[in-house]
C-alpha cells in the first residue's frame, strides 16, 4: 500500500475537497483518498505507485493547482 501526499492550491471548500475526491476517484483505481481544504491537501491510498503526469493533469482539470507530491509505503 502506498500514501500519496499532494499539495493542492485552490480548494476553499468542503464542496471541493468532494470535487478533487471524486476526479481522483474517476483517473485512477485506489483504496481511499480524502482531502482537506485548509491544509490544501489530498491523501490517496492506492496499491501500486500513481503516475505523476496524470496527477497533474487531473488536479488541473478538475480546476486546481498540484504543487507536489509526495509518496511513502503504508501499512493498511
Amino acid at each position: 500500500m502506498i500514501k500519496t501526499i499532494l499539495t493542492i492550491e485552490g480548494m476553499m471548500c468542503p464542496r471541493c475537497e468532494k470535487h478533487m475526491n471524486e476526479a481522483i476517484e474517476q483517473a485512477f483505481h485506489v483504496d481511499k483518498v480524502s482531502s482537506s481544504h485548509s491544509k490544501n491537501q489530498t491523501e490517496v491510498l492506492s496499491e501500486a505507485p500513481l503516475d505523476e503526469e496524470l496527477l497533474q493533469s487531473t488536479v488541473a482539470a478538475a480546476g486546481y493547482t498540484l504543487k507536489g507530491i509526495a509518496s511513502e509505503p503504508c501499512e493498511k
